[in-house]
């Protein structure tokens, strides 16, 4: 009888033990996103964790003049990043950088901020998220939700710099503004606009300023999955 009642109050611990390790699931399952893990999201976040390698051309062209751009092959899980250009292809990976990669570097920093700002958004955890506001954004002059992400005054290669992204009721981004510095006056304003889907990866293939003679686009985007 005795081993009976042991066995019980083993079962029952056990049942216990289940029990708090299922609503601990459930109180992580409702816990509240963050924006910008809304946002990130809404771009096909979920599916980064597949992706083996992303290829894209960046370009800006200027009322007629098209620019020639970098072609860019990053594999995220190595970090490994190849640029191809006029004069050959430069490969180095980005955890093992040492001074002559660090101009190619900070052109695919630069390059890949613009393709995935969702994402960076919950990548760039040193940087600091404003709560969301209604704003006018400055091309559209729509009211959209907006945050600011605000950059370090120290570490990578552009300290203290801020983004204004304006976001729809899809968390979808719209349109931003770049304020170098922290400047009040905005130092560029453009749209996300042109949005394509790459394996289940949102990417706005066009930002146009004002007046639409200027446009920072990507080419032969590639988003390959595991």
């Amino acid at each position: 009888m005795k081993s009976l009642y042991t066995g019980l109050i083993c079962f029952l611990l056990v049942l216990g033990c289940k029990s708090e390790k299922s609503e601990a699931s459930i109180r992580e399952d409702l816990k509240e996103l963050t924006i910008a893990e809304k946002i990130a999201n809404a771009h096909g976040f979920e599916n980064w964790k597949n992706v083996s390698e992303v290829k894209f051309i960046f370009k800006v062209d200027r009322d007629t003049i098209k620019g020639k751009g970098r072609s860019w092959s990053w594999k995220p899980k190595q970090d490994i990043v190849v640029l191809e250009n006029h004069t050959g292809s430069i490969e180095y990976t980005r955890n093992k950088i040492d001074s002559t990669d660090i101009g190619t570097d900070r052109a695919f920093t630069n390059d890949k901020f613009w393709l995935l700002v969702p994402f960076q958004l919950v990548w760039d955890t040193s940087a600091t998220i404003s709560e969301s506001k209604i704003a006018k954004s400055p091309i559209g002059k729509e009211q959209l939700d907006m945050i600011t992400i605000l950059y370090g005054d120290e570490g990578g290669y552009t300290p203290g710099d801020a983004y204004d992204i304006f976001y729809d009721e899809n968390y979808m981004i719209r349109e931003w503004i770049f304020r170098k510095g922290n400047a009040e006056e905005p130092s560029m304003s453009t749209t996300f606009e042109n949005y394509q889907d790459f394996n289940g990866i949102k990417i706005a293939i066009d930002h146009k300023m004002e007046g639409g003679n200027w446009n920072l686009n990507f080419g032969d985007v590639e988003i390959t999955l595991e």
